[in-house]
């Protein structure tokens, strides 16, 4: 019995060969679209899993009031561990300070390779419960000792043994390889983490008076709680320990406790409490993936519940010689889920094909879970479900038809047999309109913060990092070589690139200033040359001059600053700040020097007198070829930092990588639209097929009676057009309400024009039209007599 339904499921499946291909394209597309979507959701709901101990780890965090908010921050002073250790030891299995990561040179032999690490307290790797490949993770109890990722070991080393070999670090550190461990997965916050090194050895090497205090905060501190204690509880305990130990209240501290679980999808903090970050990315997804797939399920339904009103015959004459109504609920539903199982088959092979290419969009490792049982589970639940829902209304409407009913003459459906399908069609297009004006507006933001003036020319600025005290050293002779060759026009330096200046003071007191302001202000220490170099431009006073001895004690403030102070007419003007009064020398206009999205900040410009300058910027000769002028530089740095690896940025390359998460956010949604159109479409082009042949003998009379192709089109397309209307009179506001809310996230958006919502709409209807049009323009020109001769 199940082998005869078999092969008749497959029969019907090859006797409407155009409806299953579309019928079967279209659930595989959805079906994989949602897969690769689900994929993305796992990867980042599982960041950070790979440790052990991933629900009882946590980052030591402070909010405290600044210019009357709450701002929220995970750099601590260095005090913070050890006050932890001494006074809340007994809620805490380890307590770790670290270092920020940051790129170093590791030498062994000739090998000089920027890597990226970190300093940490010996208790890291045991907290973070690295798999160890060689060595143990006691490794760090030494205080000249390193631990090395697989991939580094494996760069320096090759296939021989890296333990208790010498390497250093930044040319200045010797230190002894006490253990391997594996390389930590692309879905956690220490992915990228190629070497471990003691803090001990951090404290020794640095002068860490400068960062002594507990105003000063430089460090991160990571804990793990106690197996017996609550994170909450513990995060409550620590609360004042920050407000105990500062001499003012003013900034009124709050220490708490970020658990490691919600370090990736809660990373963002509004006026003190949470405010989202990746889980916004992964609801958006889901909501996507989720439409998706719907979409496929109603192309599936649509065209299977119009099929079956032409099968009502076949129904009537199966029941006539016998067949029970359970065994034709039977067959439908076979044909249905068989359908649907060829289409998880298919999809699978459209995502193996793809994941190569979407994880190059996404920036991710996804791999099919071939080893999950939920991921089977999930799939084939899914699969199951689809199959019966879409066959359940052939299946349960036509097994319970009269046969007398259907023989007797021509099958006609109920008048309101077309209701559902056309509210299916409504509901189609209202999703992807909706995705469309989405990802619409997702670009025309990316594109309005890109068109922002930054306030500084970043064509042919080229930014070194001055790792090592080799560079430092060296930097006024590799300068003087620079220019002496022609091939930059300016050097200077600065203790942030001008493309990331995040450095922040407090402290600052002028004229005028409201005795309860709690003041927070950028600060950069440049050399002279800085402003040359990058090409700001003075608004009021003058640049920092060399000549000038006084400029030492100067400052030159961004637009920002100047409105933050209330100054009327700055130049002149008198600031304490460090120890010192400064004088206000100049004022440039506001430089775009953090996020494109969000205004400018309060920055002050000084001359560094406390060597804490650590990036070289060049303006390249704008006579020569970029290549042309890197390969000089190159030749220049290497003569005099022989050991030190030559590596630079371009200024361009770091205003792109700002909108690399928005950018990446509009081509994933771009990706997925496209598809749910074409999957609408598809469904579309199936149901107009279905109608058009449905209404052939109409069309013959009518063409008979006088008719024109444009008549017969109008008659046909009409429907379409006001479910399509109805679509976008949903899709339109639905848009609006979602991306008006997305675009509250940035304090500089793009404004919603109405040309967007206008311009989706039309390009709709025309893109309904002209896929509908391919149908009733072919029923239209057909011969009349072919529809007629059987009448």
């Amino acid at each position: 019995m199940v082998n005869i339904q078999l092969k008749t499921t497959w029969r019907n499946l090859l006797k409407n060969k155009s409806q299953s291909v579309i019928n079967i394209a279209g659930l595989s597309v959805g079906i994989a679209l949602s897969i690769l979507i689900g994929l993305l959701i796992w990867d980042e709901l599982s960041f950070d899993q790979y440790h052990q101990n991933h629900d009882r780890i946590a980052m030591v965090m402070t909010n405290q009031y600044v210019n009357g908010e709450i701002q929220t921050g995970g750099d601590e002073p260095m005090q913070m561990a050890p006050e932890l250790r001494v006074k809340y030891g007994s809620y805490f299995k380890y307590v770790v300070t670290a270092t920020d990561p940051a790129g170093h040179i590791l030498s062994y032999g000739d090998n000089n390779l920027n890597k990226n690490g970190r300093y940490m307290e010996p208790q890291a790797p045991e907290m973070l419960t690295l798999h160890m490949l060689k060595g143990t993770r006691a490794g760090l109890q030494d205080p000249a000792s390193i631990l090395l990722s697989a991939s580094v070991a494996k760069t320096f080393f090759g296939e021989a043994d890296p333990i208790g070999k010498l390497m250093k670090i930044d040319n200045k550190l010797d230190v002894k390889v006490t253990g391997v461990y594996e390389d930590l997965p692309a879905n956690t916050t220490f992915s990228n983490l190629g070497f471990i090194s003691p803090w001990e050895l951090y404290a020794q090497s640095e002068d860490l008076a400068s960062k002594a205090g507990w105003g000063n905060r430089w460090f991160q501190t990571y804990v793990q709680i106690a197996d017996n204690t609550d994170m909450q509880q513990v995060s409550a305990k620590i609360k004042n320990i920050g407000l105990q130990r500062m001499n003012s209240d003013a900034f009124q501290p709050q220490t708490f406790l970020h658990p490691m679980n919600r370090w990736h999808l809660y990373s963002r903090f509004r006026n003190g409490l949470p405010a989202g970050g990746r889980i916004q990315f992964v609801w958006f997804f889901g909501i996507i993936g989720g439409f998706v797939l719907l979409l496929a399920c109603i192309n599936f339904m649509n065209l299977a519940t119009a099929r079956s009103e032409k099968r009502a015959k076949e129904v009537g004459i199966r029941k006539a010689i016998g067949s029970g109504r359970g065994q034709l609920i039977l067959q439908f539903l076979g044909e249905s889920v068989l359908t649907a199982f060829i289409c998880f088959l298919l999809s699978l092979l459209l995502v193996s094909l793809i994941l190569p290419w979407f994880n190059g969009i996404a920036d991710k490792k996804l791999s099919i879970l071939w080893g999950q049982p939920i991921f089977w589970l999930l799939c084939l639940g899914f699969t199951l479900f689809t199959g019966v829902l879409a066959g359940s209304y052939p299946a349960l409407y036509l097994s319970a038809l009269k046969p007398v009913k259907v023989l007797k003459g021509p099958f006609k459906a109920g008048r309101f047999a077309a209701v559902p399908r056309k509210t299916l069609v409504v509901m189609q297009f209202s999703i992807s309109v909706t995705l469309i004006i989405c990802t619409i507006i997702v670009f025309k933001q990316i594109l309005f913060a890109k068109d922002r003036p930054i306030g500084f020319n970043r064509n042919g600025l080229l930014t070194m990092r001055m790792i090592t005290e080799e560079t430092r050293k060296n930097y006024p002779a590799f300068r003087d070589a620079l220019l002496e060759s022609g091939v930059v026009t300016s050097v200077a330096q600065s203790q942030s690139s001008a493309m990331y200046a995040g450095v922040t003071n407090i402290g600052f007191s002028w004229r005028g200033k409201d005795p309860n302001m709690q003041d927070e202000i950028v600060t950069m220490a440049i050399t002279p040359e800085f402003g040359k170099t990058i090409n700001w431009q003075m608004a009021d006073g003058r640049d920092f001059n060399k000549l000038f001895a006084t400029d030492s004690a100067g400052f030159v403030l961004n637009q920002a600053a100047v409105k933050y102070m209330g100054f009327e007419n700055p130049v002149g003007e008198m600031v304490n700040a460090f120890g010192r009064q400064y004088h206000v020398i100049g004022v440039v206009k506001d430089m775009v020097m953090q996020s494109m999205f969000d205004p400018v900040r309060p920055t002050i410009f000084y001359l560094d007198a406390f060597n804490r300058v650590k990036f070289i910027n060049l303006r390249i000769n704008p006579a020569l070829s970029a290549g042309k002028a890197v390969a000089q530089i190159e030749t220049i740095f290497k003569k005099y930092n022989p050991v030190t690896p030559f590596e630079y940025a371009f200024a361009d390359d770091d205003f792109q990588a700002k909108f690399q998460d928005e950018e990446r956010l509009g081509k994933l949604a771009a990706f997925f639209t496209i598809l749910a159109v074409f999957i609408s479409c598809l469904g579309l082009y199936g149901l107009a097929a279905f109608v058009a042949e449905q209404r052939t003998r109409e069309i013959g009379v009518r063409k008979v009676m006088g008719a024109t192709v444009f008549n017969v089109w109008c008659l046909l397309s009409k429907d379409f057009v006001m479910l399509i209307t109805i679509a976008l009179l949903i899709a339109i506001p639905a848009g609006y309400y979602f991306m008006h809310g997305w675009l509250q996230h940035y304090e500089y958006r793009a404004a919603l024009s109405w040309w967007i919502f206008a311009g989706v709409g039309l390009g709709a209807l025309v893109l309904i039209l002209g896929t509908v049009s391919f149908q009733t323009i072919k029923a239209a020109i057909a011969n009349p007599v072919k529809s007629l001769r059987t009448e």
